[in-house]
């Protein structure tokens, strides 16, 4: 079950446009099939999306999708730079509710 965090550089003063594409765009990407978590966060300058998908093949729709490329599209001139993504694997610890992503 792949879980994927990425992190943004918007561009001075954009942080908020950033957010705004993501705003219009996340409820497309939670109808993806597979899609378990497609959720944002930000200290104010950077922007993370920490998505969860239920199998490898729903990720690789999406990252081959259209909702994706039109995000990255609106994206383009609101950063700074290339984004940073880590595809990472859960670890289960204590409580099995709170200690992995679902």
């Amino acid at each position: 079950m792949p879980v994927v965090i990425a992190r943004l550089h918007p561009a001075p003063g954009q942080t908020q446009k950033v957010l705004d594409v993501y705003r219009e765009f996340a409820p497309l990407v939670h109808r993806e099939p597979g899609c378990a978590l497609f959720a944002l966060h930000t200290d104010g300058e950077g922007v993370f999306v920490v998505e969860h998908w239920l199998t490898s093949e729903d990720f690789r729709a999406h990252v081959a999708g259209a909702n994706l490329r039109r995000i990255r599209n609106a994206l383009e001139p609101l950063v700074a730079a290339p984004s940073e993504i880590w595809p990472v694997e859960s670890v289960p610890l204590g409580d099995p509710d709170k200690g992995v992503i679902r």
